[in-house]
């Protein structure tokens, strides 16, 4: 009896949550251990149809480095990185957006459905959706020389149309995207994932954004998950970043949340994706389990 009056707690104190966010947006990046454990998979799927079920309107961007690095592999090709990004050549952007657009895209959304959800996948390409330029990333050498790095068919996003999606929603559908998208080239343009779900949040006008990591959050030494840093203001991330807390690999995560935040995302979130449950634990309780950057 105890154990069911336990459950029957967890269910209250996730009623103001839900009373707070039903009908509000939130967006999802779904990468990392996450997208590679069958239940973790499962649990992300499950969390997701559920939030949908009570009445927000979950909006998945998923990534897949990992898979693109495998399918590079198998044909001969080193992945190679500038800043974190992908040095994507012609056939690099091809296997790209074959192992995201048509192969993950696509079991993330029969996932959702086996779960009882009703998803429907997409890309930057559709509708529109995603309009990029060429992105150059600078790049200083060791002595203090800035100079850009031509880093092939990576996107840097410069519009989003959030009409299709929006209609998505409304009609009941999880919208599921892959990240790429179109220039005026026409053609086609990888994205970091991270940056993706941060600027589609901010066209959404979503209430929260949350980014699955195979990390707690921040940490304050990255080797002691003790040191998590549960809240951060968007004013504290320069000082973090310049002290090293907040290293290369977490900072396409922190700059997609700043971008979130100034678009108008009210609040942000850095989760660890390889905690069963972990975006109902994030958003449904008092502590959180991740690391919230806000306004």
């Amino acid at each position: 009896m105890e154990e069911l009056v336990k459950k029957a707690e967890n269910l209250i104190e996730a009623l103001p949550y839900i009373q707070t966010f039903s009908g509000k947006t939130i967006v999802i990046k779904y990468g990392g251990s996450a997208m590679e454990q069958e239940s973790l998979k499962n649990s992300v799927m499950q969390d997701v149809v559920l939030m949908k079920y009570i009445g927000m309107n979950p909006v998945v961007v998923h990534g897949g480095g990992n898979q693109i690095s495998e399918w590079m592999r198998r044909v001969g090709k080193k992945a190679e990185f500038v800043q974190g990004l992908r040095v994507t050549d012609a056939e690099t952007v091809e296997i790209a957006e074959m192992v995201l657009a048509g192969g993950i895209n696509k079991e993330i959304v029969s996932l959702i459905n086996l779960h009882g959800g009703k998803a429907i996948g997409l890309c930057g390409k559709d509708a529109n959706l995603i309009r990029v330029q060429k992105h150059c990333p600078q790049v200083v050498d060791e002595h203090g020389k800035t100079t850009s790095v031509d880093i092939g068919f990576v996107g840097e996003i410069v519009g989003v149309k959030p009409d299709v999606l929006l209609t998505l929603e409304e009609e009941g559908y999880i919208p599921v995207l892959a990240p790429n998208g179109v220039g005026d080239d026409d053609c086609t343009y990888n994205i970091n994932a991270d940056t993706m779900a941060g600027e589609i949040a901010a066209a959404l006008n979503a209430e929260k954004l949350i980014l699955l990591t195979d990390q707690r959050g921040i940490l304050r030494d990255l080797h002691d998950e003790s040191t998590l840093m549960s809240r951060i203001r968007i004013n504290e991330l320069e000082g973090l970043i310049a002290d090293g807390i907040i290293g290369s690999g977490m900072l396409p995560k922190v700059e997609a949340c700043v971008a979130a935040l100034k678009g108008g995302v009210w609040k942000t979130h850095i989760i660890d994706g390889r905690i069963s449950h972990a975006i109902l634990l994030e958003v449904f309780t008092q502590s959180g389990i991740g690391t919230e950057i806000v306004g």
